[in-house]
């Protein structure tokens, strides 16, 4: 053999190592890309924080925010940067809960404290869950009324139906993954706000330097405001919903009785999971409150008392399309009832968590309805009598309103309860809160209960 063909001979050699290696490193890219297990909850941090976002956002928010920017304008906007440190403090501690403990809030409660403490607890949850599941279910009815001609009653319903079944018989993730694109909706408030020419200036001030002046009619809104973000389900369902991610991605063992698999790395991926989910969550809340200030307040329409006045905030965001009242209902409508058929199981579902865990029942929606016989029947009969307050004669506006502060009133003992479990040691070990969270978590509790009480002596004058 030459010397020629001897050199092309280690040529070729070296180019099929290199080409191999090339492929190799190809392959291992391509692994790395599509190795969920590793990487899933990187690539997908948006997606539990954005429907936990949404369902905070839910019909009852909406609806709580579009009224307070009609009545006072600008005039709340000062409870947002009040409320965002706090939200995020209280929803990144029962994540914590969860992912420590590897159990539910009410299992937690139940294994640390008494008895007639924890159903005291759960009895608030589930009556405020419930109150809010059947003002939800009476706004997507009274919103599909605005395009279809079906009455009140039948779509009522249709709906609770509609989402009794999604519960039960179709995973709550497979469905989430669809519907949580719905809330994109809510950047429709944001395009109005721009339309319809905000005094940024004033709107700004009135968040950040208020003027506040209280009468018993804001001080019930203020509640409903903070009652409606800083919520009792949010708070089970953030929990439980975290054991049930650990259980699925091998962390926890599905008996539950193994401590979880956790790391300083994992709960950095909860903190901007929430992080994430409440900043877009609030966001969007304090845009409805302008763009209805805005649009609504500023034009004389100082009360919503339906459905098509709530749709109206939309109108200016439409002008030039021909038909700016009809597709400004058709964009509330789809946005109000996508967010309602998120929240509606987030609601049903805390309480069942709440229930099933203080019972000693199976639960989680990673089980099927055979299996949890208890945790879907409580989803069921939640839905139902939900569904039956709707027949009760209610204003559904109101309701919803109603709802948020009932709320509030619910979320006080069991803000307490999170401050002092998210500090014992004992409990949360290296991970205990640390004392900023600590500080917001219990400047929550103080917020709402002198919100409360201050609106309980206002009433009573």
């Amino acid at each position: 053999m030459t010397k020629k063909q001897t050199l092309a001979k280690k040529t070729v050699k070296r180019l099929e190592k290199d080409i191999y290696k090339s492929e190799k490193k190809a392959v291992n890219i391509t692994k790395s890309i599509l190795n969920y297990k590793k990487y899933g909850r990187a690539v997908r941090i948006l997606g539990p924080g954005l429907v936990t976002g949404a369902a905070d956002d839910d019909p009852s928010g909406v609806a709580t925010y579009s009224q307070a920017g009609a009545i006072f304008g600008y005039g709340l906007l000062w409870a947002f940067p009040l409320k965002f440190p706090m939200l995020i403090a209280v929803q990144e501690t029962c994540a914590k809960i969860g992912a420590v403990t590897g159990k539910g809030l009410a299992a937690v409660i139940k294994d640390n404290y008494s008895r007639k403490l924890l159903f005291m607890v759960v009895s608030l949850v589930v009556i405020a869950n419930t109150i809010n599941i059947g003002a939800d279910i009476g706004a997507m009815a009274s919103t599909a009324q605005l395009l279809v001609p079906l009455s009140y009653s039948v779509l009522a319903i249709g709906f609770a139906v509609f989402v009794a079944v999604l519960q039960i018989f179709v995973k709550y993730r497979t469905y989430a993954q669809v519907l949580k694109w719905l809330s994109i909706v809510l950047l429709a408030y944001p395009l109005t706000a721009i339309m319809v020419g905000v005094n940024w200036s004033e709107a700004l001030k009135a968040t950040f330097l208020p003027n506040i002046s209280l009468n018993t009619t804001m001080l019930y809104m203020l509640v409903a405001l903070l009652g409606t973000t800083i919520s009792p389900y949010l708070f089970f369902w953030d929990t439980s919903e975290t054991v049930e991610e650990e259980i699925l991605h091998k962390r926890l063992a599905q008996n539950g009785l193994k401590q979880p698999h956790i790391s300083k790395k994992f709960i950095k991926k909860i903190r901007l999971d929430n992080l994430a989910g409440m900043t877009i969550a609030l966001v969007s809340a304090w845009f409805i409150v302008v763009a209805c200030a805005s649009a609504l307040n500023a034009n004389g329409i100082s009360e919503i008392n339906t459905a098509a006045d709530a749709a109206k905030a939309f109108e200016p965001l439409l002008a030039g399309t021909g038909n700016a009242g009809l597709w400004a209902k058709i964009l509330f409508s789809t946005g109000i009832i996508g967010i309602g058929l998120l929240a509606v199981p987030v609601l049903a579902g805390s309480s069942a968590y709440a229930i099933s865990e203080a019972m000693g029942w199976k639960e989680g929606y990673y089980r099927k309805y055979k299996k949890a016989g208890g945790f879907y029947g409580t989803i069921l009969v939640s839905t139902i009598i939900g569904l039956a307050i709707n027949f009760l004669g209610i204003d559904p506006i109101k309701a919803l309103i109603f709802a948020g502060v009932f709320n509030a009133i619910a979320a006080v003992p069991l803000l307490f309860l999170i401050a002092r479990i998210g500090t014992k040691k004992e409990i949360m070990g290296e991970y205990k809160n640390s004392l900023l969270i600590t500080f917001f978590v219990w400047l929550a509790f103080v917020s709402m209960s002198l919100a409360c009480s201050f609106l309980l002596i206002s009433l009573l004058k």
